[in-house]
C-alpha cells in the first residue's frame, strides 16, 4: 500500500506519499480500507518530531479514518468485510490501508458520506470525554470553547447546544465567529481585539463559565481561571500557547473549581473503547437525525498531505480539514 510518511520531521515538505508493507489485523483488530482521513493538529506535531506514536502502533500519521471493513481478525465480532466504518486511531489514518482495533470503530451516521465522516472520531471523543464525562457539562451551565471555528470547537458547539448548555467562543476573526453563531454560540468573543474574561463575565452578570475547553495551554492558564465560575471545571485538551504556566491555587480554591488535562492518543485501548462506545450511544443519534453535523471545510488528495498541514498552520480553516485516497 502507499502511505504518508516522515523519513525526517521538518516543515509540511517532509510528508513523503511511498509504498510501505500492508498492515495485517491481529486478534481483535479490524482492517480498513481506507476512503479518507481527518487532519488534526496532532499530526502536525508528530511532523516536527514533537509528538511520537504510542509504542507498537503505527508510525503513520492519522489519529482518524473512515473507509470499508477489508479484513477482520480473530475474536472480532459485530463487524463484517464490507461495512462502512469510521475509527478512532493511534496513528496511520493517513495510508490506503489501516489496522484499528475493534472496539474503537464506528459505524458511519446515517446521512454523512464516507468522505466527511473521517472527520467525525477524533473531535466526537475528545469533545464528549472531556466536556461530559470529565466535566460534566449539564443542562443550564455555560460553556466556553477556546477556537470556537476548529474542528473541536464546531463539534463542542453543537452537542453543548444539544444539551441545553450555553455556548460562548473566542475565534480569531469576524467571520469565524458568524460561523460559529450559525452553529449555535451564544456568546461570541474576538480574542485579537476582546478580552474573553472580561466579555465573558458581562454576558453572563459575572457569573463565569462552568466549563471551559482549552486548546491553549499556558498562555491561556491564569485568564481560564478567573473566567471560571464558582464550581467550574477546566479541561486542557492543547498547548497551542505553551506548556508551562503560572496557576494561582488561590483563586482556584477560593471558587472550588478543578484543572484538567487529557490526551486521548496515548490512552489504554480499553479505554478509548469506552469512549467510543458512549460517543456511539450518545452522540452518534445526534447525527443520524441531523441534530448535530459535521463541519468540513475541505478535503484534499493524501498524497497532497503537507498542503492540509499548511492549511491547519494557516488557521483560516473552518471545521475539518479531510484527506482523500
Amino acid at each position: 500500500m502507499y502511505a504518508i510518511t516522515i523519513p525526517e520531521p521538518g516543515g509540511p515538505e517532509a510528508l513523503v506519499w511511498a509504498e510501505v508493507p500492508d498492515p495485517e489485523p491481529g486478534e481483535g483488530e479490524v482492517l480498513v480500507d481506507v476512503a479518507a482521513a481527518g487532519v488534526n493538529r496532532a499530526d502536525l506535531l508528530q511532523r516536527q518530531g514533537h509528538y511520537d506514536p504510542p509504542p507498537g502502533t503505527s508510525p503513520y500519521p492519522g489519529l482518524e479514518c473512515a473507509g470499508r471493513v477489508a479484513a477482520v481478525g480473530t475474536g472480532v465480532s459485530g463487524w463484517a468485510v464490507g461495512d462502512e466504518v469510521c475509527a478512532l486511531l493511534a496513528g496511520g489514518g493517513y495510508a490506503e490501508r489501516a489496522v484499528v482495533p475493534s472496539g474503537q470503530l464506528l459505524p458511519v451516521p446515517r446521512g454523512v458520506d464516507l468522505v466527511t465522516a473521517a472527520g467525525l472520531p477524533e473531535v466526537t471523543c475528545t469533545v464528549w470525554s472531556n466536556v461530559f464525562m470529565v466535566a460534566h457539562l449539564r443542562p443550564g451551565e455555560t460553556l466556553l470553547v477556546h477556537g470556537g471555528a476548529s474542528g473541536i470547537g464546531t463539534m463542542a458547539i453543537q452537542l453543548a447546544k444539544a444539551v441545553g448548555a450555553r455556548v460562548a467562543v473566542t475565534a480569531g476573526s469576524r467571520a469565524k465567529l458568524e460561523r460559529c453563531a450559525e452553529l449555535g454560540a451564544d456568546v461570541l468573543i474576538d480574542y485579537r481585539e476582546q478580552s474573553f474574561v472580561e466579555e465573558l463575565k458581562a454576558a453572563t452578570d459575572g457569573h463565569g463559565a462552568d466549563v471551559i475547553l482549552d486548546i491553549v495551554g499556558a498562555k491561556y492558564l491564569g485568564d481560564n481561571v478567573r473566567a471560571l465560575a464558582v464550581n467550574g471545571r477546566l479541561a486542557v485538551i492543547g498547548l497551542q500557547g505553551g506548556v508551562k504556566g503560572e496557576l494561582n491555587l488561590a483563586a482556584l480554591l477560593a471558587k472550588g473549581a478543578a484543572v484538567t488535562a487529557t490526551s486521548l492518543r496515548r490512552r489504554p485501548v480499553a479505554e478509548k473503547a469506552a469512549i467510543v462506545a458512549a460517543v456511539r450511544e450518545h452522540v452518534w443519534p445526534l447525527l443520524d437525525d441531523g441534530r448535530v453535523r459535521p463541519v468540513l471545510d475541505r478535503t484534499l488528495p493524501m498524497a497532497d498531505a503537507a498542503q492540509a498541514h499548511r492549511v491547519l498552520e494557516e488557521s483560516g480553516h473552518v471545521g475539518k480539514v479531510v484527506l482523500t485516497v
